[in-house]
């Protein structure tokens, strides 16, 4: 069962209030303090990541910032989480680190370069969570774009982003280009690095990559979309996919597909690791676990579950008709903008026949959830027991914990839950880890990207772009 822990640098995850509660203490996310000592927890417990959400939007009602929002940062707020990655791997020496960042923000050559200089300040322990954007309006207006690009044009983006930093990585150095060899004076063999030309759709490029290969040369790829589209680009592209499952149904169904779609593109589906959201409120009995949940969900709202539904999706929920289908209260609001952001947390409502649950019923399961994954409660041995059956149901590696209350929900599963789980057979023991990368960490049996370097896409002479 692979684990990692689904934060971000902000007062609070998972598009819920708890940051004021006095068992939080993520009022102090700017301190990196704070994340040393969230890192070194999840290492010293064998977690295999820490995963940073992230971007640039914020919620938008009408087009501007709600007071809600400001009031109790919801979705609001936080800093740029890749800036801490490299103080957290000084501070560890197996944990991996995962990142979001944004293909329709940056061009891939800025893209590729952090990233590779990340696999090389780490050792190698760097992935990328691959997303097309979200809060769309707002980066839009944020970045000076006149309009929104839609949502399959994102992902368009997305594949010739992916796929021109993986050129990058892969096909500008053979192996052997870095000589470094102090006595003869040389640093690197020309005839070994070949540039790179790329006109493509939405990128162009021509020259070389400069940082050296890394341990990893591509960091791990994660994605995090579950819309058709993004289900798609899971399966041509990702290494470990992120899930958000309001049923066991709806994720096994998530699950089987994009395992199908990689199978279909000549990939073994069992390569593709699939983890799926979940928030574990556990304590040492059951009725403790079960008041520790109460104190959480007392403290939301249909506001805050409205306003953080508009931040990811644009679409304000107070102001549809609550009695109709949420597909046909969208489709009577008649905005552009309905589909184009956050198009998973509209699909992730769906039932089996295609149909949506009331607006008031979608208010009602965001309150206390939010963009959360599952709700797992109880003492060590029922959070095992659940934990366990999800992975039976749904066929998925394994979970990204969001906790409630952070960090002391994080110490309260690795003091209580990990050790059961590892009793159980479900964990390996600290000093059987694989690795020391995280593709390794993750299952792979080497450090570089299946496939190695490609070259049939090189190109060795220079052929400016026109």
């Amino acid at each position: 069962m692979h684990l990692g822990v689904f934060e971000v640098a902000a007062p609070q995850v998972g598009g819920t209030l708890s940051w004021s509660h006095p068992w939080s203490d993520s009022v102090h996310h700017r301190e990196v303090e704070h994340w040393v000592g969230v890192a070194q927890l999840l290492e010293a417990a064998g977690f295999d990541f820490l995963f940073f959400a992230d971007g640039y939007g914020y919620p938008s009602v009408d087009g501007d910032l709600p007071d809600a929002a400001v009031r109790g940062g919801l979705n609001f707020s936080g800093l740029d989480p890749m800036l801490l990655v490299p103080a957290l791997a000084r501070a560890t020496e197996r944990l991996g680190f995962v990142v979001t960042a944004s293909t329709g923000v940056d061009h891939p050559v800025a893209m590729a370069r952090r990233f590779a200089t990340l696999d090389h300040l780490t050792g190698g322990r760097i992935g990328w969570n691959v997303v097309t954007g979200a809060s769309q309006d707002t980066v839009a207006a944020l970045f000076g774009h006149e309009t929104m690009t839609a949502h399959d044009t994102r992902y368009e983006i997305a594949e010739e982003h992916v796929e021109l930093c993986r050129r990058l990585w892969e096909d500008c150095w053979e192996d052997g280009a870095l000589v470094e060899d102090k006595a003869a004076g040389v640093f690197a063999d020309p005839r070994r690095l070949h540039r790179v030309e790329h006109r493509g759709t939405h990128f162009r490029t021509s020259g070389y990559f400069t940082v050296p290969p890394s341990p990893q040369r591509t960091p791990v790829l994660f994605q995090a979309g579950s819309s058709d589209r993004g289900r798609a680009f899971a399966a041509r592209h990702a290494e470990c996919v992120f899930l958000q499952g309001t049923t066991p149904a709806h994720a096994a169904r998530n699950v089987a597909d994009i395992r199908g779609r990689a199978a279909a593109l000549g990939r073994d589906p069992a390569s593709v690791r699939v983890l799926v959201g979940a928030t574990v409120t556990v304590a040492e009995t059951s009725a403790a676990a079960s008041e520790r949940r109460a104190e959480f969900e007392a403290m939301q709202t249909d506001e805050v579950a409205a306003v953080v539904y508009a931040g990811n999706t644009g679409i304000d929920l107070t102001a549809l008709d609550p009695d109709q289908p949420l597909d046909r209260a969208l489709a009577g609001a008649g905005s552009s903008r309905v589909g184009q952001m956050g198009q998973s947390n509209i699909d992730r409502f769906r039932r089996p026949d295609g149909t949506t649950p009331l607006v008031r019923e979608v208010l009602a399961e965001l309150r206390g959830r939010g963009t959360r994954g599952f709700t797992v409660v109880g003492d060590p041995g029922e959070v095992a027991d659940q934990l366990e059956e999800l992975v039976e149901v749904t066929d998925v590696d394994g979970f990204l914990l969001e906790a409630v209350f952070s960090p002391a929900d994080h110490r309260l599963f690795c003091d209580l839950v990990v050790p059961e789980l590892r009793r159980r057979g479900r964990l390996p023991a600290p000093g059987a880890l694989p690795g020391p990368t995280l593709r390794q960490r993750l299952g792979s049996p080497g450090p570089r990207l299946p496939g190695g370097r490609r070259d049939r896409d090189r190109v060795d002479g220079p052929a400016p772009v026109a």
